[in-house]
This record gives structure tokens, C-alpha cells and sequence, in this order.
């Protein structure tokens, strides 16, 4: 049912990594390798493991343990690299499709760089300098702005082969995160086991004309930031800066025009930032009271966190009278200590219908009748649903409550708990979602270590629905409003995302 294209990738890139050579400029001696014995024992207790924990597993047309079989049958009598091992488990964590997924315990040679800033403008890749004075970035080539291929291979299929384990992400976010990757280029060519040539060619074009411009890669690791890093310092902060009242203050204001701005840079909870819970507390408190005409709520660059800032928004966005059924979730049963498991559950706010009081039962009873999962999930196998409800009349007050529109801008850099936000919160009453789809995600980890290799990592044991039916991982959320980034917003010379949405409110309300 997913993206076939994305699973062609993982197979292409999947038979690529099984018949890797050793890497090219490491000596043999600092290569750690393990016996096709050793690989199939770590193999045997990953299946086991897969088959107990993973909620993912079957859910995307995709088996891995026709990937295991293959792999072991083409390595033979030969020994593996834990490179090697590790990123073929990455690529099989990418086919399975969970989102939450990690392989950990590997390394990649990461000491030759792309020799310019690339960033994404729509699903195409632009070569940027960044003006350390200015904090703008600029056009490293300004007749020929775009990068259509990097060594005579189409940027877009580069981009694809080295992701791996993020080739199940929603289409922007993937295009996103790949270009984020391409820094590293020693890593990129790692992971298509190859080597990387000493002059690099880069085809560019302005859309008529292309030219080629040949580069060595960049030694020094400074010399260029990723453009994703620049987002993320301008819309993310640590959990502990959030304790600075300083800094948030800065997160909230009220405009001229009246429209009132909130940024929420992380999903954090009240035991550890509670300066900031009191902070948005009384910013949301004050604009109850006031006129403002509208709240622009900016999630943009939160890559998630915990769930507490849903309900602690929901008692101001809420009708008191109101209750809604925001996301539903299955769980793998049977699990050891089942009880630590429950409790992640309702610390995820998430509880089963006979948990709930009536009127939310019947609001449950009302959702379920229309409610249909893009995936039936094995009742052996799964938990009852589990339900999170926002409840006005537990939540809000009319006091409370802030009866204008809300809009929820947003980008493809929303994960996990950012990204259940957006979608709780999206089809609520007067609440609008702009900017671009997020990287849904919703997980609920269990974690391992291999036997012999000493690899670790995690799998999500719990399938996360959206209220339209369809899972978080690998969909996310599309806004009500597509706003993209402009070319003026790459260079950081203007919000575009921001300004569009402040116009459109400003018209909407005339």
C-alpha cells in the first residue's frame, strides 16, 4: 500500500549492499568482521526479536526475512564488516517502514565534504555560500543555480540511494533529509559502496542551458553548514534553554494587524521546562482575553519530544463543550512486563474505550463508525484501540477558551510528537494547518543489542492512526494551506512561509 517507488529504491539499494568489497582506503586490520556464523545468529535474534516487538513488520508489502535470506546467501562462506552489517539492517529498518526505527553501532568514513551549501526549493536542489557576517546564504553559481547531477547521476536518484533507513519518509521530508545527508559526502559514497573520486563533477543548470563545474571535496567540516542546521537554530531550542525566561519571551507577540504569534520549539513537557509551560500559560491566558483576530501557532523545525503540549493547548483551543477523538493507536500485546508497556500508553495520553467516561465513550462510538484504518490488524497480535481524547469539559473553560482561527504552520522537519500535534489538531474547529506535509511518526520503542556485533537500536511495538484513517509513518500531514518555501526564504533574506500566512489571514479577514 506504500509508495512502490520508495520500496524500488530499498531494493535496488538493498542487492547493492549485498555484494559490497571492503572499503576502499581502509587498512583490513582496523576493520572489524564477523563470521557468516556470527551474521546469522545476530540475524536469527533480530528476527526473533522482530517477530515479538515490531508493530511494523508486515505492514508494507515488504518481508524482511526474505532480505535476511538473501543477504546470508550472497555473503556465503565470506566474513562482513559491521559496516557492512550495519547498513544493510539500516536499509531493512527503511523497507519495514517504521519511521521510529534506528540501527546504531557502526561507523562511516565522514572526512571529505560537499564543497558548497545545498538546499531544497521545492523537489529541486539549489548550491548555496553562506555569508558568515550576513547569516544569508547566496548562490554559489548564480548563472547556473541548480544541481542536476553529481557525477553524471541525476541529483534526485543520488538523493534516494543514500538514505536508507529514511526511505520510507513522506516525500518532502525525504528530499529534505537526503540533502541535509549530502554533506557528508564521504558517507553518502560509503553507503552506495563506492569511493569516492578526488574531483568531483557537478552538472548545474538555470533551467535552459547546463554547464558542468568540477570540484575536489571540501576537507575541513566548518567550512559549510548544512542549510537544515540553520533551520533548526532558527526554529529549535533545547529543552533546558526553554528554562530561560529571557528566551521565551521571545517566542510570543502580538502584531500591529493583531495577529498573534506563538513558537513552539520543542515538545517538551512540564517537569522539564517549566518555565516555558508557565510562559505559554499566561501568553495564551492574555489573548483570551484580548482581540487579537488570529493565532499563528509555528511548529516549524520541532522534531518532537512528548505529547504533553497537546492537551496543555487543547484547554485553550478546545470548546468547552467539545470532545474529539484525536488519534488512535494499536499496540503489540503479550509483551514482557506489559504493565511498563500500559504505562507508556497514558503517559502518551492514550486509553482504551472502557477507560473513558461516557460521553467520551459515546464520542468514540460516534468516530469509530466512520473510522477506517488503511491497515486491519491482527487482533492476536494487537491491543484493543486506544484512544486519545481531547475533552473540552475536562480541559477548557469558556475563560480559557480562544474562539478566533488558529493556524498551525508547519514543515517537513515535524517528527514524532510534533507531528501527532499537527495531526491532532488538524479538522478541529476554527484550527487550520499551513506550510507543508510533516514526517509523521509515532513509535512507542523497544530496544536491542545484537549478540555478536554488538549493533543496536529499536523498533516501534504500536501502529499510530490519524483520524482519516491512515498511519503517521511514512504519510505525515498535509496542510490545509500548501505554503513552500520561496527563493528569498532559502536565502534567508525573508520569512516567506510566515509573511504568506499573515496575508492571507489579513484578506480572509476584510
Amino acid at each position: 500500500m506504500k509508495n512502490q517507488t520508495a520500496l524500488s529504491v530499498f531494493y535496488g539499494l538493498f542487492f547493492l549492499i549485498c555484494l559490497l568489497p571492503m572499503r576502499e582506503g581502509q587498512a583490513q586490520e582496523d576493520i572489524v568482521f564477523f563470521s557468516p556464523e556470527q551474521i546469522r545468529s545476530d540475524l536469527s535474534f533480530l528476527d526473533s526479536f522482530f517477530q515479538q516487538y515490531s508493530a511494523y513488520r508486515d505492514l508494507n508489502g515488504f518481508s524482511y526475512q526474505t532480505a535476511f535470506a538473501t543477504f546470508q546467501a550472497d555473503v556465503g562462506s565470506d566474513s562482513i564488516s559491521k559496516t557492512d552489517l550495519g547498513l544493510f539492517l539500516e536499509s531493512v529498518i527503511g523497507g519495514i517502514g517504521d519511521r521510529h526505527a534506528a540501527i546504531n553501532g557502526y561507523d562511516l568514513p565522514n572526512s571529505r565534504y560537499l564543497p558548497f551549501t545545498a538546499a531544497p526549493l521545492y523537489d529541486q536542489m539549489l548550491a548555496l555560500d553562506y555569508d558568515r557576517s550576513s547569516k544569508q546564504y547566496r548562490s554559489r553559481f548564480p548563472d547556473y543555480p541548480f544541481v542536476i547531477a553529481i557525477n553524471e547521476v541525476p541529483v534526485a536518484d543520488f538523493l534516494e540511494s543514500i538514505l536508507t533507513k529514511h526511505i520510507s519518509a513522506p516525500g518532502p521530508a525525504r528530499h529534505f533529509r537526503a540533502i541535509k545527508l549530502l554533506k557528508y559526502m564521504e558517507e553518502c559514497y560509503a553507503i552506495r559502496g563506492q569511493e569516492p573520486p578526488a574531483l568531483f563533477d557537478f552538472t548545474l543548470t538555470n533551467g535552459t542551458i547546463d554547464t558542468i563545474v568540477r570540484l575536489p571535496l571540501e576537507r575541513n567540516r566548518r567550512s559549510f553548514f548544512t542549510w537544515e542546521d540553520k533551520v533548526a537554530a532558527q526554529f529549535g531550542q533545547e529543552e533546558e534553554e526553554l528554562n530561560d525566561a529571557e528566551l521565551c519571551a521571545q517566542l510570543g507577540r502580538v502584531d500591529e494587524d493583531g495577529i498573534a504569534y506563538l513558537r513552539l520549539p520543542d515538545m517538551t513537557d512540564p517537569e522539564e521546562a517549566p518555565i516555558f509551560f508557565a510562559y505559554v500559560n499566561d501568553f495564551m491566558d492574555q489573548l483570551s482575553a484580548g482581540n487579537s483576530k488570529a493565532l499563528i501557532i509555528d511548529i516549524r523545525g520541532n522534531d518532537g519530544g512528548t505529547r504533553h503540549l497537546i492537551p496543555f493547548l487543547a484547554q485553550y483551543l478546545v470548546h468547552p463543550d467539545a470532545i474529539h477523538v484525536v488519534n488512535v493507536v494499536k499496540q503489540v500485546t503479550d509483551l514482557p512486563n506489559n504493565d511498563d508497556w500500559q504505562g507508556d500508553m497514558e503517559r502518551r495520553f492514550l486509553q482504551p474505550r472502557t477507560q473513558l467516561d461516557e460521553r467520551e465513550q459515546t464520542a468514540v462510538d460516534h468516530f469509530m463508525r466512520s473510522f477506517k484504518p488503511v491497515y486491519t490488524l491482527n487482533e492476536a497480535r494487537f491491543s484493543e484501540y486506544h484512544f486519545m481524547v481531547l475533552n473540552g469539559q475536562k480541559l477548557s473553560t469558556m475563560e480559557s477558551y480562544y474562539n478566533r482561527p488558529v493556524y498551525i504552520l508547519a514543515n517537513e522537519r515535524c517528527f514524532s510528537a510534533a507531528s501527532i500535534l499537527v495531526s491532532a489538531f488538524k479538522g478541529l474547529p476554527n484550527i487550520y494547518i499551513a506550510g507543508q506535509r510533516t514526517d509523521g511518526s509515532s513509535g512507542n520503542s523497544a530496544r536491542f543489542k545484537l549478540p555478536n556485533s554488538g549493533l543496536s537500536g529499536k523498533v516501534s511495538t504500536m501502529v499510530s492512526f490519524q483520524k482519516d484513517g491512515n498511519i503517521l509513518d511514512g504519510y505525515g500531514t498535509m496542510p490545509d494551506m500548501l505554503i513552500e518555501r520561496n527563493l528569498k526564504q532559502i536565502y534567508w533574506l525573508r520569512d516567506y512561509q510566515l509573511e504568506s500566512l499573515k496575508e492571507w489571514i489579513l484578506a480572509s479577514d476584510q
